[in-house]
């Protein structure tokens, strides 16, 4: 089989899997964790193939670049796309016992494979009108997902998610309308090499900067996200949490370290690792605070948000192999979080079905009750707070490593900082967790529920802890300058 048809199959496997799913309702389920579970092979084929094989392009109908759809699979996107194809299939497998009802199933499944579509296609997008298109698809099926949670709140985020995300969405649009109107061409290579620095580039930068920066819930802009994320039903929060905020952080790598190189600036870079810094700080203040447990997941995905903003900074004065390691240890940290995530928001699903509710302090007895669910918490939490051996702990590690080598050191500060108070708020939820209680039924938990949420929480500490070398030999293939 051609090689270049792995980039096409992680795409059109989901799709094709909504469409089923639409029209054979009463199978929706199966057909949705069966195109979940060969989307993921796909993935690992694609990463396969990029490795052995090299960088992948694809011209889709055999239209020339820059005039039809192209795709382009290096190391960073085949990294992605298996990041997403596994936290979908982890949910996959958990939201057929999370969904009791046939009529929920039938509105989640196609959506659900729509957002997995849309994900590997922004991934893998070539071209900046595609990647706006995938931005549009994701966000529609990301509203419409969050609003079957079917509660006045529920219905009141998603509404106020749709609103921002075309809000986002237009700001990326009209940067997309400058740049054609200077270079006559979308493609990411051809704008990447006729790029000039001058103010229509500087405004199509900062229009895009200023729409990912919405979509991807940077600090101050972060103002939907807690409620949208604690609204949702469970796998769906895994997945806005995971995977919907990192893909428009992808973008904003892309854009930054090769579209808009010769516009990137250490000062603006400084400016944005300052934005992290403060939603490293509020976001796990608030995430201490919170009095539920899915708020309390939500505020913390504004925080480690604010790591990933952070390596901004240190990657603009760093070369070499210094630089090439930091990256790694980047994605690697986004990595972390994305599995450590998902397996938290999943585990916190289990509890809202047993209890009836996230009430932090109403918690107590959760160890007696559902004991692999809290080693699950307790997994997620050791990622989140960035302790040995998670993949978070090496991210935090070579951060700390570039902060002293290139004296900056004011970032170590805040690293100190937000991981003394994530700490705080793990510890505090697990301390309610494991409040005694004299007498608790053990509820009954499928295993198609507990299991997911525990493997992805292994992926994000053990896993990836144990097995992060691989990932800098996965980059190694990564493109610059071009691609997205």
């Amino acid at each position: 089989m051609n090689e270049a048809a792995s980039v096409v199959w992680v795409i059109s496997l989901p799709l094709l899997g909504a469409l089923l799913a639409t029209v054979w309702r009463q199978r929706a389920a199966t057909i949705g964790w069966i195109s979940s579970a060969l989307t993921a092979g796909c993935a690992v084929w694609l990463l396969w193939v990029v490795q052995h094989a090299g960088v992948q392009q694809l011209a889709l109908g055999g239209w020339e670049i820059g005039l039809g759809i192209s795709l382009y699979a290096d190391g960073l996107a085949a990294v992605m796309v298996l990041m997403s194809s596994l936290v979908v299939l982890g949910c996959s497998v958990y939201a057929r016992q999370y969904f009791r009802a046939q009529r929920q199933h039938e509105l989640f499944w196609p959506l659900w494979l729509l957002l997995a579509t849309a994900l590997n296609a922004l991934f893998l997008a070539g071209d900046l009108f595609n990647v706006y298109v995938t931005l549009e698809l994701l966000g529609i099926s990301a509203s419409a997902l969050t609003a079957l949670g079917a509660k006045r709140a529920a219905l009141r985020a998603a509404l106020r998610y749709l609103v921002v995300g075309l809000l986002g969405s237009m700001l990326y649009l009209m940067a997309i309308t400058l740049l054609y109107a200077a270079y006559g061409t979308l493609n990411a290579v051809q704008i990447a090499e006729a790029l000039q620095v001058n103010p229509l580039g500087w405004a199509a930068l900062l229009l895009m900067l200023a729409g990912l920066a919405l979509k991807m819930a940077l600090f101050p802009l972060h103002f939907w996200l807690p409620p949208a994320h604690s609204n949702a039903p469970a796998p769906v929060s895994a997945a806005l949490s995971a995977l919907v905020v990192k893909a428009a952080f992808y973008l904003v790598v892309r854009l930054w370290f090769e579209v808009f190189a010769p516009l990137t600036t250490p000062l603006l870079a400084n400016v944005l690792g300052a934005l992290g810094a403060m939603a490293v700080l509020w976001g796990s203040w608030s995430a201490l605070r919170a009095e539920r447990l899915k708020l309390l997941a939500a505020y913390s995905s504004v925080a480690q948000l604010g790591y990933l903003v952070m390596f901004f900074p240190l990657l603009m004065v760093l070369e070499g192999e210094a630089r090439h390691w930091l990256f790694g240890a980047m994605v690697l940290f986004a990595l972390s979080h994305a599995f450590a995530k998902s397996a938290l928001f999943l585990a916190a699903g289990i509890l809202m079905q047993y209890a009836g509710h996230d009430r932090i302090r109403e918690l107590s007895g959760t160890t007696q009750a559902l004991p692999l669910t809290t080693f699950v918490i307790a997994l997620a939490g050791i990622a989140l707070v960035g302790l040995p051996p998670s993949g978070a702990f090496l991210g935090k590690w070579y951060l700390l490593d570039a902060a002293f080598k290139t004296g900056q050191w004011w970032w170590v500060l805040v690293l100190v900082a937000g991981s003394l108070l994530a700490t705080a708020y793990v510890f505090r939820l697990l301390g309610h967790a494991f409040g005694h209680l004299p007498a608790v039924k053990r509820p009954i938990v499928a295993a198609t529920q507990e299991m997911p949420a525990l493997a992805l929480a292994l992926l994000a500490t053990f896993g990836l802890g144990l097995g992060a070398m691989s990932l800098w030999s996965w980059l190694a293939h990564t493109g610059t300058g071009a691609g997205l």
